[in-house]
């Protein structure tokens, strides 16, 4: 599986697939159908279209044939695709997290127990690059 994000951007149906993907690591179409949530059902040809649509874009390839169904797989990680997101929607804002983590803390989505992996996740950032936490 490549860590690269595609070169085209995925939608939410498109990402809400590939999350069953991710989740089955490898499946059919109908498996990915019938996996989806109850809320979100949506008809087998509708799959089937996103499915060929994400395969045409590069986020998932087909790794075998059984009886009549191919099973697909992701080829982008579920990391690499959110990165992507993040950095696009991050960008809406100059590039600066401050305004997002900001609202965030404000609204009551971010705990302290969220600040504690953010901090562990930046001091094994510097520490990969040798740099220091500020």
């Amino acid at each position: 599986m490549k860590n690269e994000s595609t070169s085209e951007k995925l939608s939410p149906m498109e990402l809400e697939i590939m999350q069953t993907l991710w989740n089955l690591k490898a499946a059919s179409i109908r498996e990915v159908q019938e996996a989806l949530p109850e809320k979100r059902k949506v008809e087998y040809t509708t799959v089937q279209t996103i499915v060929y649509r994400l395969e045409k874009k590069g986020a998932v390839r087909r790794a075998k044939k059984i009886g009549n169904a191919h099973i697909f797989e992701p080829m982008v990680t579920k990391k690499s695709a959110i990165g992507s997101i993040v950095d696009d929607f991050l960008s809406l804002f100059g590039g600066s997290a401050e305004p997002v983590m900001l609202h965030m803390a404000e609204s009551g989505k971010l705990s302290l127990k969220d600040l504690k992996s953010i901090e562990d996740a930046i001091k094994q950032s510097q520490d990969k690059k040798g740099g220091e936490v500020e």
